[in-house]
């Protein structure tokens, strides 16, 4: 019988190895999006940035999680001007039908994306 993914993936020899993997795939998508569009989605935090500090916030994460959709709106401009300038039909029908629940997955990352950004600018 062919053995599960999560036997396959979380074995005690492989683990470690997905673990590396992931993080060096983090790694590439984050200096593959460091450019235009990486200054662009920090571009859109930054006014929520911005007010954290000027209330004296202590958790970014729950700042943000209390302005999930606002926060996630601004998030996806990004994507959604890059949508509306893309001269392919067949992208943009795919964009539009996956944007509405991009919304909820960006909103509960939001206390995680607030605790990271946290950690490394408080």
């Amino acid at each position: 019988m062919p053995a599960t993914l999560q036997e396959i993936l979380l074995g005690p020899d492989t683990q470690p190895k997905v673990i590396a993997d992931c993080y060096a795939l983090i790694q590439q998508e984050v200096s593959d999006k460091s450019g235009i569009s990486g200054t662009a989605v920090m571009d859109q935090l930054e006014p929520f940035w911005a007010d954290f500090n000027h209330c004296g916030g202590s958790e970014f994460g729950d700042y943000l999680a209390k302005r999930g959709d606002e926060v996630a709106q601004a998030l996806l401009s990004v994507t959604d001007a890059k949508a509306a300038s893309s001269g392919r039909p067949t992208v943009v029908k795919a964009y539009g039908s996956v944007r509405g629940s991009a919304v909820k997955h960006i909103e509960a990352a939001l206390p995680r994306v607030g605790d990271l950004v946290l950690k490394y600018a408080a």
